[in-house]
């Protein structure tokens, strides 16, 4: 949900259990917050983080956005899903995604999904650190996002490209978005 924003996450290392954690300080205007990002594989997932998730998404896509729709949609303890998100130093979750690993057609690619940063955390680069984090374990396979039509100008700052016709999905204009396979992938 945050449109700007500016900054880098760098690949983060895997843990022996899956989770990974580093710190980042975000500066804009004068204030400062660090926020730990963190990743971790569905199966490593803890009840209270994934409950944390859950929580940021509720507030911001059903009651924010006044747009009550099934949110769990079994896809978050698939074995091929990983979740990123941002915790502020109190532990509270203020930005957070989901990235599939999916396999149509034979093809190994990526989808984004359920990217959402609370609103008084917006405008200070969160939303960008996170998906820089994400992208960089897409690496150079292709990543799919559908992607709520007024963020098409961020995503395509990080190399989306409109990939279909618009449509609605739980009454929310969208547009599916794809960042290309780069030619290393493709080999």
């Amino acid at each position: 949900m945050d449109r700007q924003g500016v900054g880098a996450a760098a690949r983060l290392p895997a843990s022996s259990s899956g989770r990974v954690a580093a710190s980042i300080v975000a500066g804009r205007g004068g204030r400062t917050m660090t926020a730990t990002l963190h990743r971790a594989w569905a199966k490593d997932l803890d009840v209270p983080s994934l409950y944390a998730l859950l929580k940021l998404r509720v507030e911001v896509f059903v009651v924010e956005q006044a747009r009550p729709y099934p949110e769990l949609d079994g896809r978050d303890l698939l074995a091929e899903t990983r979740h990123f998100w941002l915790e502020a130093s109190d532990g509270e979750v203020i930005c957070t995604l989901r990235l599939m690993e999916e396999h149509a057609g034979g093809q190994k690619a990526f989808r984004l999904g359920r990217l959402c940063t609370e609103r008084s955390a917006r405008g200070q680069g969160h939303t960008t650190r996170l998906l820089r984090a994400a992208l960089a374990e897409v690496g150079d396979y292709p990543c799919r996002i559908d992607a709520q039509i007024y963020l098409t100008d961020m995503y395509a700052q990080h190399g989306f490209i409109r990939d279909g016709d618009d449509f609605v999905d739980d009454g929310v204009p969208h547009v599916p978005m794809l960042k290309p396979a780069t030619r290393t992938a493709r080999q």
